[in-house]
C-alpha cells in the first residue's frame, strides 16, 4: 500500500507520538514506583520489573567510555542520525506503508531514548526483563521495543523483497 504525502506525514506523526508517549509514560511510572536494586517478578519469573539507569547504549555497551565521548556519540551523533532519518522518511519518495511503519518505529524509540539522555544527564531508564531461568534478555524499555520491532520489520521487508527478486529474474 502506498500513501499520499498528507497521509504519510500524519501516520509518521501518530506513530512518533505514540512511541514517545508510551515510552515516556512507562519510564515515568518506573521512576515513580520502582526502587533501584529491587526486582519485581511476575508470571513465574518470566517477566521482571527492575529499575536501572543506563548511561551506555544497547545492553549497556559504552558504559565505561569517558563521559565526553559518550555525550558525543549517544547524544550529538544520535541526534544527527535521527534528524537525518526523519528527513529521509518525510521527504523521500518511498511511500510503502511497511517501510514507513518500520522506519518510524525506530525513530520514535530513538527520539524517546535521546530525550532521556538530554533530560537526565546522559542516562536512559530501563526497567523490563523477560526470560526463563537464567536465559534472560537485558533490561530494556518501551523505546527499545519500538526500535527492535522496527528493525525486525525492516529485515522482513528486505528479505521478502530479496526472495521475490530471486523468483522473478
Amino acid at each position: 500500500m502506498h500513501l499520499n504525502r498528507t497521509l504519510k506525514t500524519t501516520l509518521i506523526l501518530v506513530i512518533l507520538l505514540s512511541c514517545i508517549g508510551c515510552d515516556q509514560g512507562t519510564k515515568s511510572l518506573a521512576r515513580k514506583h520502582l526502587v533501584p536494586g529491587q526486582t519485581l517478578s511476575y508470571f513465574q519469573d518470566t517477566f521482571r520489573l527492575q529499575f536501572m539507569e543506563n548511561t551506555g547504549a544497547f545492553l549497556g555497551m559504552g558504559n565505561s567510555m569517558p563521559e565526553n565521548l559518550r555525550f558525543t556519540i549517544f547524544t550529538i551523533l544520535v541526534a544527527a542520525l535521527l534528524l537525518a532519518g526523519l528527513g529521509y522518511i518525510l521527504f523521500s519518495s518511498r511511500t510503502e506503508l511497511k517501510f514507513i511503519l518500520a522506519a518510524t518505529l525506530i525513530l520514535g524509540g530513538g527520539i524517546s531514548n535521546l530525550a532521556d539522555r538530554i533530560i537526565y544527564e546522559g542516562s536512559v531508564v530501563d526497567f523490563m526483563n523477560v526470560g526463563i531461568g537464567d536465559l534472560r534478555t537485558g533490561i530494556f524499555n518501551v523505546a527499545d521495543m519500538c526500535i527492535m520491532a522496527g528493525t525486525g520489520l525492516l529485515l522482513y521487508i528486505h528479505f521478502r523483497t530479496k526472495g521475490q527478486e530471486s523468483q522473478n529474474p
